[in-house]
């Protein structure tokens, strides 16, 4: 109210209602100081008094415009774009991304009605009408709207809208059901819904109607004609053009116009603000609202880069639902590099594959198993001579490769002490041998088959598989085939990423080394105590992108996140020791997960001991949170 009332006391200062000539005061004590009432004269006195309920009354109309300085910045005069290292919200990055990459094609949605292409400036001017027009419709800041839609690229510009209104997004995917979608709602207090089509809307609104309170709907896709109309005149609906269309116009507007901003008090979009509730399981079971910050997320969109170096003009298939943190972080990460993502569908995806030749694939181990079983079809299906020398060479190429990973010091080891120097010495020369005999027929093989299968999927530069360890035999033939595919682990309570493998050490089996500014350790299930590496305990992770907590959940919260900062991931695992010699030289440090805690028993000698086998497809399903 200070700042409020400062600055109206300084504009209703020059009204000619209250000609002030004789009081000059950049402060409050104008108004408030005793001295000054003894000295004036009566008719002054009561003109103060006046004055001060007119500055109370201005305060009370001005408006609290919670936004990003950098997006907005046409709004404050003399505000120029600032570096990266300022962003301290989310939308922050798209003024940026739209002064570097301004006419490069951002994202295409080909699947869509309308067919849409947006370049980077388009696609900043979208967020910055959708964010507009929310407002014109009365969100609020710190307000939560509920984003139940699937993957797009309206998706991607609501959620962006929407945090730039400074409101909270809660999201979650349009197949849920009814009631875990109401859950949802009320849970997380949301004000109003953003769906994805008629077809959603008209599946939840009879429940909605009668349980919720609803402010208004948005409807992505599709017209307001194609809806049912039960709750019509007591819910407002809006399109996503109207939204757009009336956003364009008040931020028009208000470039034009110098008094109609100066009716807002500006407050910039704080780092340490609730910036999305992700619904999830969790790591203790029940559906908890994981509250992530814009400083979580922009921990993972700084921070990516040294696992996909991704560079202006590379091209990645989105083919994750968004709501996903996975998905969402490598999204907003990507958008500050400059590349081209272009949206697909499991049923699309062979397809887009091959016709748009991506440089990327952001996925999960399912995907990458089902393009492993589709390549090995093509093989068992081809006369017997092809398929003979494609199995041929497939082994000679699993065998050069294990060599490889022998000499350049890449397998895993539990064993605390060090090989010595003259096993180290032998084993590398084998292996450097090996590997020197293998390599023509390895290369021949490359130019034969494999050429044909990296034209018909591309990922040229290489596959990122999150949520766990892929399945050995998938991870061996794809580095055999040399389509590198780099394994990452998070968990939505932690934004998700915190390790992975990195393009120049990619140590199979493993899900790589911590990301930046992020620790892991590894503790004993029974006395938390930090256990030795290469001994198996319970995974604990700390760093900047580890979630502010549990929505209206503190005891869970506190179940999981301790005073210190550490995350209990319920997953067990071990960490690979130093050895400055030998076959497991350059994978010191990397994390390898054995299970989950809760499907493991302690054996009497203190041992962990998964009860059932830790399989990729629910790994990866629990650690991005995709239930």
């Amino acid at each position: 109210m200070v700042m409020s009332l400062s600055s109206s006391f300084v504009a209703s200062s020059r009204d000619p209602r209250y000609p002030l000539k004789h009081l000059v005061s950049p402060h409050h004590r104008l108004i408030n100081s005793n001295l000054l009432y003894r000295k004036c004269r009566p008719h002054l006195v009561t003109r103060i008094q006046t004055l001060q309920v007119y500055c109370n009354s201005q305060a009370k109309e001005m408006q609290i415009r919670k936004f990003s300085p950098i997006l907005e910045n046409m709004l404050l005069s003399g505000n120029g774009v600032l570096p990266s290292k300022e962003w301290k919200a989310v939308p922050d990055i798209w003024r940026t991304s739209a002064e570097k990459f301004g006419d490069r094609v951002a994202l295409m949605d080909p699947y869509h009605d309308p067919p849409t292409n947006m370049t980077y400036k388009q696609l900043e001017q979208e967020i910055l009408n959708f964010s507009e027009g929310l407002r014109v419709i009365g969100l609020k800041p710190e307000e939560k709207i509920a984003l139940f839609a699937d993957n797009s690229c309206r998706w991607l510009v609501s959620d962006q809208g929407i945090m730039a209104t400074g409101a909270i997004n809660v999201v979650r995917g349009s197949r849920s059901s009814v009631e875990e979608l109401l859950q949802i709602y009320n849970h997380s207090e949301s004000v109003a819904l953003v769906v994805d089509d008629r077809v959603l809307y008209n599946h939840i609104l009879e429940t909605f109607h009668s349980r919720a309170t609803i402010k208004f709907v948005i409807l992505l896709w599709g017209q307001k004609s194609s809806i049912r109309d039960v709750a019509a005149a007591e819910i407002p609906v809006y399109s996503y053009d109207e939204i757009t269309s009336l956003g364009r116009e008040s931020h028009t507007a208000l470039l034009l116009s110098e008094d109609a901003r100066k009716q807002y008090i500006y407050e910039s979009i704080g780092s340490g603000d609730i910036a999305t509730l992700v619904y999830t399981s969790g790591t203790t079971g029940n559906p908890k609202g994981v509250m992530l910050t814009h400083k979580n997320l922009l921990h993972q969109i700084t921070n990516l880069w040294d696992i996909v170096p991704a560079v202006p003009g590379d091209r990645f298939l989105s083919l994750l639902p968004p709501w996903h943190a996975y998905e969402r972080a490598c999204e907003y990460f990507i958008f500050t590099h400059g590349v081209e993502q272009v949206y697909t569908t499991m049923k699309n995806l062979k397809e887009d594959l091959q016709s748009y030749q991506p440089h990327y694939l952001i996925s999960v181990p399912l995907v990458y198993e089902t393009l492993y079983r589709g390549i090995q079809k093509q093989f068992t299906t081809s006369s017997a001579v092809r398929k003979l020398v494609a199995l041929l060479f497939l082994r000679i190429s699993l065998a050069y490769m294990e060599a490889k990973r022998i000499y350049e010091g890449k397998c895993l080891t539990k064993n605390l002490q060090q090989p010595s120097f003259l096993v180290y010495l032998l084993e590398w020369l084998w292996a450097r041998i090996s590997a020197a005999i293998l390599w023509p027929l390895h290369m021949l093989a490359k130019k034969i088959v494999y050429s044909k299968i990296h034209s018909a999927i591309g990922i040229s530069k290489a596959g990122v598989s999150g949520g766990g360890s892929l399945p050995s035999h998938v991870d061996k033939f794809f580095e055999a085939i040399e389509i590198k595919v780099q394994n990452g682990y998070g968990l939505t309570e932690s934004s998700p990423v915190v390790a992975a493998r990195r393009p120049n050490c990619n140590v199979l089996g493993s899900i790589g080394h911590p990301i930046k500014h992020t620790e892991i350790k590894v503790v004993d299930a029974e006395t938390d105590k930090v256990l030795p590496f290469g001994l198996k305990g319970i995974v604990k992770v700390r760093g900047p992108q580890v979630m502010k907590g549990y929505y209206k959940n503190p005891l869970a919260t506190k179940q999981v996140l301790d005073e210190n900062g550490w995350l209990d991931t319920g997953d067990i695992g071990w960490i690979c020791p130093h050895h400055s010699v030998g076959r497991s030289c350059a994978a010191a440090g990397v994390i390898v997960l054995e299970g989950r805690a809760k499907d493991t028993i302690v054996l009497s000698t203190g041992k962990l001991e998964c009860l059932l086998q830790y399989t990729c497809f629910s790994l990866c399903w629990h650690s991005t949170n995709m239930n």
